[in-house]
């Protein structure tokens, strides 16, 4: 695989994530696109340090760094649906903004 072909790749990727991010109304699904957005970006940093002649552990680590926040973020994210479920019954976008204060 060269450069061009991974970089193609994770474009899709985060353009399918941004889309999705966009066009969805549940929060869990705009959860999974922006995962997908994240996951993108992992894939971008090893492919350009593994090709810019750097060592590629480096990439690797950072990716290893994307993904932890990345847990975080989902187990935060995921706590809050919850919470937003039982005030609300309801995690859809629209619904919400109907319960501003």
């Amino acid at each position: 695989m060269n450069l061009a072909t991974v970089l193609g790749l994770a474009t899709a990727l985060f353009g399918i994530g941004l889309y999705g991010l966009v066009q969805r109304r549940s929060l869990v699904a705009m959860l999974i696109s922006l995962e997908l957005m994240l996951a993108s970006i992992s894939i971008n940093v090893i492919a350009l340090t593994t090709f810019a002649g750097w060592d590629p552990s480096v990439g690797q680590v950072a990716a290893l760094l994307f993904v932890g926040v990345a847990a975080a973020e989902v187990a935060i994210a995921l706590s809050l649906f919850v919470a937003i479920h039982r005030s609300a019954h309801d995690i859809d976008v629209e619904h919400l903004s109907e319960q501003k204060g």
